[in-house]
């Protein structure tokens, strides 16, 4: 009997002290787990934190990029909008004073006119030339216009150009190749009472009307709300001479 008692008894160490070894394992592999997880968590953390602040960085340069390209095609396309304005402002300024477009606008138109011819010449004693108007005439109306604001001007049915000459041939007018008698007509668009006032100053004007009270030259000057005056087809090259070589 006690032997029996004494293999029961070593049995039951035995047992309790691969019990007790077994739960030290455990707990020894369980910590373990739980040490490796606590130094992998805090490891994970901060390169996940870098690798996040890399990708913000990266895609706030992208965004920058991209802002400073959107501002570049913006101001691409106000300028290509605003360039035909700026070319056709231009086209139309070149047009204009070239003369090239039909105008209508308010203005003033003046006419001059010869003074009647004595019955009696010779016993007026007046040369002919002061019954007639002459090429200073013209150009000191359209001078005095073109001071006073003109911005368009026509003499007879024919647009002034920057290329237009004026000559008088005794008392017939050449202008653009073809031949007027008078009385002549320079009209001119701009604002009425400054044309008047100008045409009123000039010296060359005053002149002119002096001979109109003493010999009977025509003169006449009206406001009108509406010029119509038609563009210059005329050619706008000009032609000058050249000096001759000359070889010895």
């Amino acid at each position: 009997m006690s032997g029996r008692h004494r293999d029961r008894r070593w049995h039951s160490s035995i047992v309790v002290g691969l019990v007790a070894a077994l739960a030290g394992l455990m707990f020894a592999t369980s910590a373990s787990v739980f040490r490796d997880e606590a130094d992998r968590s805090p490891s994970n953390l901060v390169e996940l934190a870098r690798a996040e602040t890399a990708r913000l960085e990266q895609i706030e340069a992208s965004v920058t990029e991209l802002r400073q390209r959107r501002d570049e095609l913006v101001e691409e396309q106000q300028d290509q909008q605003s360039r035909p304005a700026r070319e056709t402002e231009k086209s139309d300024l070149i047009s204009h004073a070239a003369a090239q477009a039909a105008v209508t606008g308010p203005g003033l138109i003046v006419e001059l006119w010869d003074a009647p011819v004595p019955a009696d010449m010779a016993a007026s004693g007046l040369h002919p030339d002061v019954l007639v108007v002459h090429q200073q005439d013209l150009e000191a109306v359209m001078n005095a216009m073109w001071a006073g604001g003109a911005e368009a001007m026509m003499i007879q049915d024919q647009r002034i150009s920057s290329t237009s000459s004026v000559r008088c041939v005794g008392n017939v007018l050449l202008l653009h190749g073809r031949h007027y008698s008078p009385p002549y007509t320079i009209s001119a668009i701009g604002d009425p009472e400054t044309l008047e006032a100008a045409v009123e100053a000039s010296d060359g004007v005053q002149v002119y009307r002096q001979y109109v009270e003493a010999v009977g030259l025509g003169f006449s000057m009206t406001r009108s709300d509406e010029i119509a005056m038609p563009a210059y087809t005329g050619p706008t090259r000009l032609d000058y001479a050249t000096p001759r070589s000359t070889t010895l």
